[in-house]
């Protein structure tokens, strides 16, 4: 029964976006946002709780408020964005898309390097690897299958355009290797939280939190090139796509050392993203749980 309502909904939205102008749609979508940002008490919480630690009193409480608004906008907006994706060609997805420093990742190429992209959930980051496989080749990335299994496939069969492959989270290691072996470049989310088992304490904002340090583990495993890409746009229509310098990890430190100062610089590059369009990441989620769980729960 969840599984229909599920798919009946997005159907429903699905024909909103396909049948409607888009002028017309931002507004039923704006409409939707500001519906479902006062019904959900919880993550709204949640994402207040993220801005006070992230900003503390460096912003007012007018802002942190439109920012959380505009999160709930940001998510409907790649929900119609991934429903036009949905069977894209090639040369239609790169037409909406611009690359900045395009030649880091043509650079790590030339050099045969094994190039391992690391993004946030921030701006359209659904479309990100899409557009990056498409411009750059094909790419291994790594996710959680969803609770409902037709929603599921939805996700998938979108995601696995353009020779994108998703690893399962369980045992993705071994896989992302094997990926790398065949030539593939590998695509990673880096900016949840994680249990303690699994990540490391880095600074995030100021505040300690835990961060996965798969990226760093598996560029030192391969000798590869961490590539970090973010995804930005003004419009939902047309996209930004920022590719920073380079990371490694240092052969010349000690392994546990090495992996510690690269994961630390990943959480810096997320971080300056974030703080250039705070209103683009995603601040619905329990970054700093492993920490401050008291003040979530408050």
């Amino acid at each position: 029964m969840r599984d229909r309502i599920y798919l009946a909904l997005f159907k429903a939205f699905r024909w909103i976006v396909l049948h409607t102008p888009r002028k017309a749609e931002a507004l039923f979508i704006k409409a939707l946002a500001r519906l479902i940002y006062l019904l959900d008490a919880k993550h709204r919480h949640i994402a207040r709780v993220n801005l006070d630690l992230a900003f503390g009193e460096t912003m007012s409480e007018t802002e942190k408020r439109e920012i959380v608004k505009n999160t709930y906008e940001n998510l409907l907006f790649n929900l119609a964005d991934f429903v036009r994706n949905q069977g894209i060609s090639k040369d239609d997805l790169l037409k909406k898309v611009k690359f900045v420093n395009p030649e880091i990742v043509e650079e790590a190429k030339r050099l045969k390097k094994p190039i391992i992209f690391i993004t946030a959930h921030y701006g359209n980051w659904e479309l990100l690897p899409l557009a990056v496989a498409a411009k750059f080749g094909p790419i291994t990335g790594v996710g959680r299958p969803l609770d409902s299994k037709v929603m599921d496939e939805i996700l998938r069969a979108n995601r696995e355009q353009f020779d994108i492959k998703m690893a399962n989270k369980k045992g993705a290691m071994k896989e992302l290797i094997r990926a790398v072996k065949d030539g593939r470049n590998v695509g990673l989310l880096v900016d949840q939280n994680t249990a303690e088992n699994e990540g490391l304490l880095i600074d995030f904002f100021g505040k300690e939190a835990r961060h996965t340090p798969a990226a760093a583990l598996l560029a030192r495993r391969v000798d590869g090139v961490i590539i970090p890409a973010f995804i930005t746009t003004k419009d939902h229509i047309e996209f930004s796509i920022e590719i920073y310098e380079p990371i490694t990890v240092s052969k010349e430190l000690e392994k546990d050392e090495a992996i510690k100062r690269c994961v630390q610089q990943q959480a810096d590059v997320t971080e300056r993203a974030i703080r250039k369009k705070p209103d683009e990441w995603f601040w619905l989620h329990k970054r700093w749980k492993n920490r401050f769980e008291e003040l979530y729960r408050r």
